[in-house]
Parts: C-alpha cells; structure tokens; sequence
C-alpha cells in the first residue's frame, strides 16, 4: 500500500507543476506549446539524472524511485498531450511549428535524458 501511495503522491505533484507550466507558459507562444515542450524536457533530464545516480550507487532507495522516477516524472512529462498538441498544429496546416515541436521534442528529450546520466557521473 506504501508504494500506491508514494506514486500516487508524486504523481500528483507532477501533474500540478505540468498543469501550472501549461496554464502559463503556453500562451507565451501559442503556435509552439512552450510549457509542455520544457516540462517534457525538464523531466527527460531530471529522469535520467535519477537513474543515472540511482545506477551509479543506489542513490534512491525502492521508495524514493517510484515517488520521483516513476510518480513525479510519470505524472509531470505527458505524452499524450505531445501527441494532442501535434495533432493540433496539423489540424491547423502548421507544418513547420509541427515539425519543429516534434523533432525538438524527441531530440531534445532523448538528449536531456543522456546528459542526465552523463551529469550524475560527474556527481
């Protein structure tokens, strides 16, 4: 029952802050998604920083993972409204702003999430 509850926690943690960055970084720049491209790439690198130190020399205890790695990240990076909000700017024939949030979302998660591990090496 702990564990429910420590990715139940997190997860809601996470979901709020992406709420919050949604609600007031998205308008910023409307064609682009601001708050969930940053929030995506602020949890791919704060997922592989986890990891990587938890790799590195069992930093995170069971618990400590599945209320940061698996709640708060799960519940913070969103997917599903990734692929909403791509779906929205072909909707609206904007290729180019689609194209750049796509790619920039997978490139720069993906690099987020090794620079992540490669930093917690430097820890």
């Amino acid at each position: 029952m702990k564990q429910f509850l420590l990715v139940f926690l997190g997860g809601g943690v996470g979901s709020l802050l992406r709420y919050l960055s949604s609600k007031y970084l998205n308008p910023i720049y409307p064609n682009f998604y601001l708050g969930t491209f940053l929030v995506n790439t602020i949890g791919c690198l704060l997922i592989g920083l986890l990891i990587g130190l938890s790799f590195k020399n069992n930093y995170l205890s069971q618990g400590q993972s599945l209320l940061l790695v698996t709640g708060f990240c799960g519940g913070f990076t969103t997917f599903s409204s990734f692929a909403f909000e791509g779906h929205s700017l072909l909707k609206d024939a904007s290729i180019l702003h689609f194209s750049i949030y796509t790619i920039g979302s997978l490139l720069i998660g993906i690099l987020a999430v090794s620079f992540g591990i490669w930093l917690s090496k430097m820890l």
